[in-house]
């Protein structure tokens, strides 16, 4: 007698995750098909669920060039770059500057010690669109207009990030530290040699979502660039956009997007295990 197929008693959450992926994932799809298209193609409204002729052409020209038959835009290779810079010294910058906030939040004793700590969690209620006025004064009047240094500098303060290591810092034993004074070691070297390679995981998973992050940034790098040599992947698929549907590259704007989401996706996933084990360590 044959046996039986039977189905996992979850396949109701198996099919609805699997709904729900399609759901996200067609977009990215479509915009991966147009990638492949010429302009009329899509401007017709025609676009095919196939991969059509021209990618390699759509990807070069938007790589070395960015411009089209209607557009005039900055290559791709050059946004991309200036978006990896920032993301990564905005991630870097803001790791560095919470885990030295917490550390010294948990293990100094200064006076009004628990005053900044909550004067940095109330913070958390002043996002970026809040102080966006302020804080473009402050970078004008220092001359971070059109500057690395304006596009990363203000965005390296994170109360959550000193808020999450401070919670892992709690878990570590004061024992270690202590035993590590009598033998002489100074505060810098407890910290890179101890709590450091004890916060791994942690760290990994924040530079994830900081890196993501610092990648879809739009509104900070919309004010404080002007030019195009300055601009971001996210600011030169808007750009590209224009303000006509009929002056638009399609082809080129899907072939940038479909490259502007390859970068975060790609760290996503290489760093995916170390994402995992920050984010659902018990200890915190």
């Amino acid at each position: 007698m044959p046996r039986r197929l039977r189905l996992p008693q979850n396949w109701l959450a198996h099919v609805v995750l699997a709904i729900g992926v399609g759901i996200m994932a067609f977009p990215v799809y479509m915009a991966l098909i147009g990638s492949t298209h010429d302009a009329a193609t899509i401007g017709r409204g025609r676009l095919p669920l196939t991969p059509g002729p021209y990618m390699a052409q759509n990807y070069v020209q938007a790589w070395s060039f960015g411009t089209g038959e209607r557009v005039s835009g900055t290559p791709v290779r050059i946004m991309m770059a200036n978006s990896l810079a920032m993301a990564i010294a905005i991630a870097i910058g803001k790791i560095a500057v919470s885990i030295l906030a917490a550390y010294a939040v948990v293990f100094f004793r200064f006076p009004l010690r628990m005053f900044f700590f909550w004067l940095i969690f109330i913070t958390l209620m002043l996002p970026l669109e809040v102080r966006i006025i302020p804080s473009y004064k402050v970078a004008s009047d220092l001359g971070l207009l059109n500057t690395f240094a304006g596009l990363t500098l203000p965005l390296m303060v994170s109360a959550t990030g000193t808020l999450l290591f401070r919670q892992v810092f709690l878990t570590i034993p004061k024992e270690l530290l202590d035993a590590a004074k009598i033998d002489g070691a100074g505060p810098m070297r407890c910290l890179w040699s101890i709590i450091l390679p004890l916060g791994r995981p942690s760290i990994a998973a924040l530079f994830v979502i900081l890196f993501v992050y610092g990648w879809n940034q739009y509104l900070w790098p919309l004010l404080i660039t002007t030019e195009r040599n300055m601009d971001t992947v996210v600011i030169g698929i808007v750009k590209m956009l224009g303000t006509s549907e009929s002056l638009m590259d399609w082809n080129l704007v899907m072939a940038t997007t479909v490259m502007a989401m390859a970068v975060p996706i790609s760290v996503v996933i290489v760093m995916q295990r170390w994402l995992v084990k920050g984010l659902v360590e018990t200890e915190k």
